[in-house]
């Protein structure tokens, strides 16, 4: 089994990677690949997505056209709908989605792509997971069907192993590759040949053994970020009704040096991993334990409920201004799930804009980032002009990008919510 583990050097020299998902995870990952010598198949059933890439353009923040074209010059950079091009690679790794359909995990994109996996392999191969799941899917799934697809063991003919994905769009100073990066493996010589690989591409890998633990640990830091931001965003809401303010609460409590950690109220929660990854940890507890994760159950509750929330306080402070929403018009600033991204996957401002639609709103949303956010057809997309400012009833800041002149929407505006803490407190509403 020793011999099968891979040099670092020889890794560079000769290896293919394929890279099975051309997402916010997998794109990042393949152009650092490409930069630091591999061979790379950008792998994605996408058909748009692959052409895109092909000439050139990106489709995520993290990382630009120019670094896309520089990958395709080296000739090592393949974006790729056809599994003919996986032929014979050296690794693997596994980027794809794992939704949530009824409140269970969907792992199918997993299993699909661990079957096409499977069918390219060769003896000496290294497949590796980053999607997000429950403990055990590496073993206990992807395992099973790699050796049923490839008729090669586990251990034997092929190394096998876990790495959680730390992505965090739009982030500049904790990218791929400066994020500490935790690795697993099913036995030692899959992690050392795993731990190799990373090595190449990141700045600090965190060896652990387990692929269960790995696959735990990414639950675990969504999961204690899922409570947390609960826990104030419940706070947030008792403060308001006691009429205390809940921010000042906060800048007080961050003075101390230990023993805390601040967090913040908003809108609700997005993206990719707090609205689901926690899920995925209550399900399979209540699936092999019989248990109820209590604080999963209770923070998803909490931050579900916070477009509603939000909802019902602009509600009330038009009534205030003797306006009912029936008929306003409101602008929503703001559908990426966080700031300077044009990332709107689970976006907290979806179920926003339904209630206020619900209630009879006529409802406008700005956002320069993000393109390809699906809007009922109730809805128009705007820019920010005098004359959208000074008629809408409402501005509800949603999502904080930077490239909006803010002073210039509060002086416009008549009535604004800050539902992020972004504007004046003294000219705006705060959450």
């Amino acid at each position: 089994m020793a011999e099968m583990a891979v040099a670092s050097s020889s890794y560079r020299d000769r290896s293919v990677l394929v890279v099975v998902g051309q997402g916010y995870v997998g794109l990042p990952l393949a152009i650092r690949a490409v930069e630091v010598g591999f061979t790379v198949i950008g792998y994605d059933l996408d058909k748009q997505k692959v052409s895109g890439l092909q000439a050139g353009k990106t489709h995520i923040d993290d990382v630009s056209d120019a670094d896309i074209a520089n990958a395709l010059a080296t000739g090592r950079y393949l974006p790729s709908e056809s599994v003919q091009d996986l032929e014979n690679f050296d690794v693997a790794v596994i980027t794809v989605p794992t939704p949530l359909r009824d409140g269970a995990p969907d792992i199918s994109y997993i299993t699909s792509a661990a079957e096409t996996v499977g069918r390219s392999m060769k003896p000496g191969s290294t497949v590796i997971l980053e999607s997000t799941t429950y403990p055990g899917t590496t073993e206990d799934v992807v395992l099973e069907i790699l050796e049923t697809e490839s008729q090669l063991l586990a251990g034997t003919d092929f190394h096998l192993g876990y790495s959680p994905e730390r992505i965090d769009p739009g982030n500049e100073t904790w990218t791929f590759q400066t994020t500490p990066k935790v690795v697993s493996g099913i036995d030692k010589a899959s992690l050392q040949a795993i731990d190799t690989f990373y090595q190449l591409l990141v700045d600090v890998t965190v060896p652990i053994n387990g692929t269960r633990e790995a696959e735990l640990t990414k639950l675990l830091e969504n999961t204690f970020r899922h409570v947390n931001i609960a826990l104030v965003n419940e706070l947030a809401m008792h403060a308001h009704s006691l009429g205390i303010n809940f921010w000042n609460v906060i800048d007080a409590a961050s003075t101390k040096p230990f023993g805390y950690m601040p967090f913040y109220p908003g809108p609700g929660v997005g993206g990719h991993c707090l609205p689901v990854d926690p899920t995925y940890l209550s399900w399979q507890f209540e699936r092999k334990l019989g248990t109820v994760s209590r604080f999963v159950k209770i923070a998803n509750d909490v931050n579900e409920s916070m477009p509603m929330y939000v909802a019902r306080r602009v509600q009330a402070g038009l009534n205030d201004r003797q306006k009912p929403v029936n008929g306003s018009s409101i602008v929503v600033l703001g559908v990426a799930y966080k700031k300077n991204s044009n990332d709107a996957r689970e976006t907290p401002a979806s179920p926003l804009i339904e209630e206020l639609l619900s209630l009879g709103a006529n409802v406008q949303v700005h956002d320069s980032h993000v393109d390809d956010y699906v809007l009922d057809e109730r809805i128009e997309r705007v820019e920010l002009t005098e004359a959208i400012l000074t008629n809408a009833d409402a501005v509800i800041l949603v999502t904080d990008h930077d490239d909006v002149d803010y002073e210039r929407v509060v002086s416009l505006s008549d009535y604004v919510f800050d539902a992020r803490r972004r504007l004046d407190e003294n000219l705006t509403e705060q959450l």
